[in-house]
């Protein structure tokens, strides 16, 4: 299959890219720069020189694609709302050009949702709508083209997709520990992260290009939560710091624009992704890969 990735030279893009030509599709990544589109090139894919902020060139990609998978996101938490709308214009434009295809459109989203008291499973609608919500709603978007002829489908991915190199929320927690002594945990460290190892992640992603069927959700999730504790105590262990409990009252002074998003309840289940995809996660599991160094911080 010809698949159009954006975000494919990213964190968990460059893994699904390395994914899908290993089983035999052909890429066409979504390249900024030039050096994202010559990494690209040199793993045997092909770049598609454009960015988020030029829709009508997405359109003009995935419709010449057998099938979109769309990663990429502007995460400037400076202008989220900004973020959102971007988001909304490129996702609206690719599912046109994909209308009455029925060739698949999978788009990343989060756990984010007012389910409270249970874990999230994969029955459970997205509550945001419309441009002014959360990645601008993107995900009921993509669904709603699924009565349209696109075999749209969500790909929820924890909150720590992890591994050696990520630079992402766990990447953070290990600097913020650095910068003030001590790994720190929000309250009594009781909010939990579901987590995935990036290699899981990618497969669960090229499984659901083959296999997932329209209007699905699908999640990419192999621990169903990790208590925040339990990731401190793990960073400052490696790190050689102590272990803090910060109050909710400073938690935002503490950990800035993360603070948010580490006292966040984010845990939720599999079993219907694995059921239908047959996948079954077998990478480290979160508290591994910091022990193993994954979380090394430069001197």
């Amino acid at each position: 299959m010809r698949v159009f990735i954006t975000g494919a030279s990213g964190w968990i893009g460059s893994a699904v890219t390395d994914e899908l030509l290993a089983h035999g599709h052909e890429v066409v990544g979504l390249a900024r720069s030039d050096e994202s589109a010559a990494a690209l090139e040199a793993k045997g894919a092909t770049a598609h020189r454009g960015s988020l902020d030029d829709p009508e060139g997405l359109a003009k990609a995935a419709g010449a694609a057998e099938g979109v998978i769309h990663l990429a996101f502007k995460h400037d938490f400076s202008d989220y709302d900004g973020a959102g709308r971007t988001e909304n214009a490129a996702v609206q434009q690719m599912l046109d050009a994909l209308e009455g295809s029925d060739r698949p459109f999978l788009l990343a989203s989060g756990l984010a949702s007012g389910v409270t008291g249970r874990p999230l499973t994969e029955e459970d609608a997205s509550p945001f709508h419309g441009v002014a919500s959360m990645r601008g709603g993107s995900e009921n978007l993509a669904l709603s083209y699924a009565e349209r002829g696109v075999r749209s489908v969500a790909l929820r991915f924890s909150p720590t997709v992890h591994g050696f190199r990520d630079h992402g929320f766990t990447a953070r927690l290990a600097a913020l520990a650095k910068e003030h002594g001590a790994a720190g945990y929000i309250g009594d460290g009781t909010t939990r992260w579901s987590a995935v190892h990036r290699s899981d992640a990618a497969r669960m992603t090229r499984l659901a290009l083959e296999q997932a069927p329209a209007g699905s959700r699908m999640h990419a999730v192999a621990e169903t939560g990790v208590p925040s504790r339990d990731i401190a105590a793990a960073l400052g262990a490696y790190l050689g710091l102590p272990t803090v409990s910060v109050p909710v009252e400073q938690a935002e002074a503490h950990f800035g624009w993360l603070g948010r998003f580490f006292g966040m309840d984010v845990h939720a289940t599999s079993d219907r992704t694995r059921a239908l995809l047959g996948w079954t996660p077998t990478g480290p599991t979160l508290l591994q890969d910091i022990a193993a160094g994954a979380y090394a911080l430069p001197e």
